[in-house]
């Protein structure tokens, strides 16, 4: 991360973990706030104990008699969710757990280009006119008040479950469950969309006193809260474990294509190999067309069935990589162009929709700037935001609520639509708000470092010791260290285009093989002098052969 600020985290050992573990382990776990023995042990364990009771959430009793209600009279039961691989895993869940109960389901997911994100009054009408009666909404509708007020005139009942910020009025549905509610007494808020969708049904199986069948369910809820940036802290941190762990040992047919076709090798899977290879699969289809094909791939019964809609995913995603380099070049050259404002606010007429997320978050990764990227398409907008630490990007929009059509998120991921003949407006009105409201935050982003470290140190077991606080992710990053003044005794690029480089490293005796990307041309300028390094320890797994190396993530000459 060039041009950011180190901060190290303190390196204060609490006498109570002094002994219990190696060293440098206690040093990382102190510095992100686990000073106790019993917090250490928890951590550790990811177990159960991490787990809530989901008769906490918001509105769950209201919710359960409903659900009842419709499986014992065989009312028709729809599960709406949204196209993006939380609301996939998400959707795939529900139905999955209303089935084994007994219930008449059907699913029905958005398309992104058609219809757009979360709950909408032409797809209740069609549900209605097809019989449905009970519309249990996935990973949406918090927001949806008009459409639920809607839905009551069309003769639905709707039951919202969603994880995204509500506004200040919740829809009129017969429940509710969201643990950003104000009003929630659920002990932790950061579950994903599947994550509230599986403590739904966990409450089902346990109301009806029925065993609940976890593996399939905790597979989709890993891959839903991975894919979705969660933090993997508390709750989540026991889903996620403990969904790899089934993931790795018993895959479902469709997940298993997918980890052929990737190269993957089951048994190693991690929370990594979700974001970045299979996360990325299931979200292809809905980028470009319509998510049903992720979905039914979830539902797949055989490797027989699976395994075309793995191919088109893979070839979808091969296609969404090619487009997001594309539309991140065109977004670069136009933010380039002219003095750095501080909100990036990007149009694109030609940028699919499917795109507009993934190219404001480059632009809000290079630059440290929140990011808005538009596409107007028959007199309509919509826009895809990425934000900053200190900037809520949702606050944001919902102060400029009055001009919009729709929108809801986090703090630092957002979406909304709008009359193109708004777009003007907008841009004026929340380019100041985030001038007054990031007058004081800071513009130079900080690289956390968990502790400074000698390249000996990072010997011997020392990778699978640093292991035992994976899974690691939004939350809980790959240990990060630094290491002063070390002597770059070889070195060469690679890549394309020779933008990579790799180096081997010394430092009183110890020898590391080590890899950078994208930073071959600025080391180039300081080599070979000392360099002080930033980096993580990983397992580079390629043709094959598994070997230890430094990652590294920032440089400067040696301090």
């Amino acid at each position: 991360m060039r041009g950011a600020r180190w901060q190290v985290a303190s390196t204060e050992v609490p006498p109570e973990l002094a002994g219990r573990y190696p060293a440098l382990m206690v040093r990382i776990m102190a510095g992100r706030g686990i000073r106790t023995l019993e917090a250490a042990e928890l951590f550790l364990a990811g177990d159960a104990r991490l787990s809530h009771d989901p008769m906490l959430l918001p509105d769950i009793h209201p919710a359960m008699a409903r659900i009842y209600r419709a499986i014992l009279t065989g009312e028709r039961i729809a599960v709406y969710g949204d196209f993006d691989t939380d609301g996939i895993t998400a959707t795939a869940l529900m139905v999955t757990g209303l089935r084994c109960l007994g219930a008449e389901v059907k699913p029905y997911i958005p398309h992104r280009l058609t219809e757009g994100y979360g709950l909408k009054t032409e797809a209740l009408k069609k549900l209605a006119d097809e019989g449905v009666t009970l519309v249990v909404s996935v990973d949406c509708g918090i927001t949806a008040v008009n459409e639920v007020k809607a839905a009551r005139g069309l003769g639905l009942d709707i039951v919202v479950t969603d994880h995204h910020l509500p506004l200040e009025a919740l829809p009129p549905a017969v429940a509710v469950i969201d643990p950003k509610r104000a009003d929630s007494s659920y002990p932790f808020q950061e579950l994903a969309g599947v994550g509230v969708a599986f403590k739904v049904v966990e409450a089902l199986f346990a109301g009806m006193g029925r065993p609940l069948p976890k593996e399939h369910f905790l597979e989709l809820t890993a891959i839903g809260t991975i894919a979705d940036i969660m933090p993997l802290t508390g709750e989540n941190r026991y889903l996620v474990k403990e969904g790899l762990k089934h993931l790795n040992d018993h895959p479902s047919p469709g997940l298993q294509q997918i980890i052929n076709l990737s190269h993957l090798r089951a048994g190693q899977l991690n929370s990594e190999s979700i974001s970045w290879t299979v996360a990325p699969r299931l979200n292809a289809a809905g980028r470009l067309e319509h998510a049903m094909a992720g979905y039914e791939l979830l539902m797949a019964p055989s490797a027989a069935e699976a395994g075309d809609l793995a191919a088109m995913l893979e070839d979808r995603n091969a296609e969404r990589q090619r487009l997001t380099a594309k539309f991140v070049t065109r977004a670069r050259e136009k933010v380039l162009s002219g003095p750095l404002p501080l909100l990036l606010f990007v149009e694109d007429e030609e940028c699919p929709p499917g795109i507009l997320g993934l190219v404001a978050g480059r632009l809000t990764d290079e630059f440290y700037r929140p990011s808005i990227v538009v596409r107007r398409e028959d007199g309509a907008a919509i826009a895809s935001c990425r934000s900053i630490p200190g900037f809520n990007i949702t606050e944001a929009i919902d102060r400029c609520g009055h001009l919009l059509s729709h929108y809801g998120g986090h703090a630092q991921a957002a979406g909304f639509s709008l009359g193109s003949e708004k777009l003007p407006e907008l841009s004026r009105l929340i380019s100041e708000i985030a001038a007054k409201q990031m007058a004081s935050v800071d513009l130079q982003p900080i690289l956390m470092i968990d502790a400074e470290a000698r390249l000996h140190e990072l010997g011997g077991n020392m990778y699978q010791v640093l292991n035992r606080l994976a899974p690691f992710g939004e939350g809980n990053r790959p240990p990060l260290f630094v290491s002063k003044c070390v002597t770059v005794t070889d070195y060469r690029t690679m890549g394309a285009n020779q933008e990579h480089i790799k180096m081997r490293l010394t430092q009183g005796g110890a020898v590391w093989e080590a890899v950078a990307f994208r930073q071959a041309e600025e080391l180039k300028k300081v080599l070979p002098d000392p360099v002080d390094v930033v980096y993580n320890l990983e397992l580079d797994k390629f043709n094959g052969r598994e070997t230890l190396r430094l990652n590294i993530v920032d440089f400067a000459p040696a301090s």
